[in-house]
C-alpha cells in the first residue's frame, strides 16, 4: 500500500491545500495545440499507487478510450498538494484522481459538476463514500474504489482465552485485558494507541457522527465522552500494543502472533489470509450503547473534472465511460492489483474474490455499517478533535472537558464554510 491511500482512512487524512506550485506544474500538458491525430487532448492525474500493475492497467484504460487521446499522469510525492496547486492554473489536469473534492475546491469552483453521470446509475454506488463527494444536492467527484478497516482477530488465541469475538465496546475492553499474557497483547490499534487511526469512528458505534445532515456537530452528547473514556481503558490497563515494528496499516503485529486482535485495513487482508489461513475472522469496531451500531470508517478516491479543462464534455464523457459504464475495468482495478472494494455494489456483492469468508463479511460491513468523513468536517476540526482524543486515551484528560472545547471550535468551523454558500 502506498502512503497515500493509508492516510485516506487514518484520522489525519484531509487535503492540503498548500503545497508548490512549481512542482504542481512541470509538465506540459499540451493545452495550448490540443489536437492529436484529429482528437482532444486530455491529461488524467492518479497519485503513486504502492501495487504493482497499477499504472499499466490505468494506461491501458485510457488507451481504449476512442473519443480523445487521454494522457496519463502518474504523479509521485505530494500528490495532494500538487493537484491543489495545479487547480489554480490552466496548465492542470483535465481529469484527476481525488481524495475528496474538498469544500473550498467546490466553492471555489474548481471542479465540474458530474451530477447527470448516475443520473441512472447513482443508487448503485454505496452512499456512504458518495454523501462526501455530494455538494448541495450535486455530486462532484465519482467514486472509484472503496477502502475500509476492521478489527482482525486470531480465532486460535480467543478459543484458548475462553473468549468470544467482541461484539460491543465492553466485550472488546474485557477481551483485550484477558488476551494480554507476558508475550501478547490484546489489541493493537497502532503505535500511539488508537488516535492516529480511529477517527470518528468510536463516535459512530455509539450512535453519533462527526456532523449531521443538517451541518451541525453531531457529537455534543454525554454519549460521545462515555464512549471515548473507554478507549483509555483500554491504554490505562496495558492491554494496547504499543511500539510494534510496523503501524496498524501493515498486519505484521497480527501475523506474527505480537497481539491477538488488531484494527487495520481490507487491503491486509490477502497478507493475513497467506499468514494465518482460517484462522483469523473480522469485525466492525463493535457498538457502545443502546443507541450505537457497528461501525467501519470507509474511504474513495473519485474521478473529478478540472473546472479549467478547455474539453469540459470530453472529459466527462471519459470519467462516466471509465467510472460508470465499464464495469470490467472497475473490477479489475479494484481487485487485480491490490484488495479493495469495487465503489458499485451491484460489483462488489458479485465479485468472485469478495463473496465468500472474511472478505464477503468486510464488503457486507461497509454497505450495513460505513462511514465516510462528512465533507463539512475540515481540517481545523479533525486536528482539534485528534488532538483531544490523544489527551484522553494517553494522557488521561477529562473526556467531558476536551469534547465541550472540540464542540465549540467544531461549530466555529461549520459557521465559517456555511458561510460560503
Amino acid at each position: 500500500m502506498s502512503m497515500s491511500r493509508r492516510r485516506l482512512l487514518g484520522a489525519g487524512g484531509g487535503l492540503a491545500l498548500t503545497g508548490a506550485l512549481a512542482s504542481a506544474c512541470g509538465s506540459n500538458t499540451g493545452r495550448d495545440g490540443d489536437d492529436h491525430a484529429g482528437q482532444p487532448v486530455i491529461e488524467q492525474w492518479y497519485h503513486q499507487y504502492g501495487e504493482p500493475g497499477t499504472e499499466q492497467a490505468v494506461r491501458r484504460y485510457a488507451d481504449a478510450f476512442d473519443q480523445a487521446n487521454v494522457q496519463v499522469q502518474w504523479r509521485p510525492g505530494a500528490y495532494d498538494q500538487q493537484t491543489a496547486a495545479a487547480l489554480l492554473t490552466k496548465s492542470g489536469p483535465d481529469v484527476f484522481e481525488v481524495n475528496g473534492p474538498t469544500l473550498d475546491q467546490i466553492q471555489g469552483g474548481q471542479v465540474v459538476d458530474l451530477t447527470d453521470l448516475l443520473s441512472e446509475a447513482k443508487d448503485d454506488f454505496n452512499p456512504a463514500v458518495l454523501a462526501p463527494k455530494t455538494y448541495q444536492g450535486k455530486i462532484w467527484a465519482i467514486p472509484q474504489v472503496i477502502d475500509t478497516q476492521l478489527l482482525y482477530y486470531r480465532k486460535s488465541m480467543l478459543e484458548d482465552a475462553g473468549v468470544e469475538p467482541p461484539r460491543s465496546l465492553d466485550a472488546l475492553i474485557d477481551a483485550a485485558k484477558k488476551l494480554t499474557t507476558g508475550d501478547v497483547k490484546g489489541l493493537f490499534l497502532g503505535n500511539d494507541g488508537g488516535p492516529g487511526v480511529l477517527g470518528g469512528t468510536p463516535l459512530n458505534a455509539a450512535g453519533l457522527t462527526l456532523v449531521t445532515e443538517g451541518g451541525k456537530v453531531g457529537f455534543d452528547d454525554p454519549a460521545a465522552a462515555r464512549t471515548l473514556g473507554k478507549l483509555r481503558q483500554l491504554y490505562a490497563e496495558k492491554s494496547l500494543l504499543l511500539g510494534a515494528p510496523s503501524d496498524w496499516s501493515d498486519p505484521a503485529a497480527f501475523t506474527q502472533g505480537l497481539t491477538a486482535m488488531q484494527w487495520s485495513g481490507l487491503w491486509a487482508l490477502p497478507q493475513v489470509k497467506k499468514a494465518l489461513g482460517d484462522d483469523f475472522g473480522v469485525l466492525p469496531f463493535p457498538q457502545d450503547g443502546a443507541h450505537g451500531a457497528p461501525a467501519v470508517p470507509v474511504g474513495a478516491y473519485g474521478a473529478a473534472v478540472s473546472a479549467r479543462s478547455r474539453h469540459k464534455a470530453v472529459a466527462k464523457a471519459y470519467v462516466k465511460w471509465l467510472w460508470v459504464e465499464r464495469t470490467d475495468y472497475q473490477e479489475d482495478f479494484a481487485l487485480r492489483y491490490g484488495f479493495h472494494i469495487p465503489a458499485r455494489i451491484s460489483l462488489a456483492t458479485k465479485a468472485a474474490k469478495l463473496r465468500q469468508g472474511a472478505a464477503g463479511e468486510a464488503v457486507r460491513y461497509a454497505t450495513d455499517h460505513g462511514h465516510a468523513e462528512p465533507l463539512l468536517w475540515t481540517s481545523a476540526s479533525r486536528t482539534a478533535y485528534q488532538d483531544a482524543l490523544s489527551r484522553i486515551i494517553k494522557g488521561g484528560a477529562d473526556p467531558d472537558g476536551e469534547l465541550r472545547s472540540v464542540v465549540r471550535k467544531a461549530e466555529a468551523e461549520l459557521r465559517r464554510v456555511q458561510k460560503k454558500n
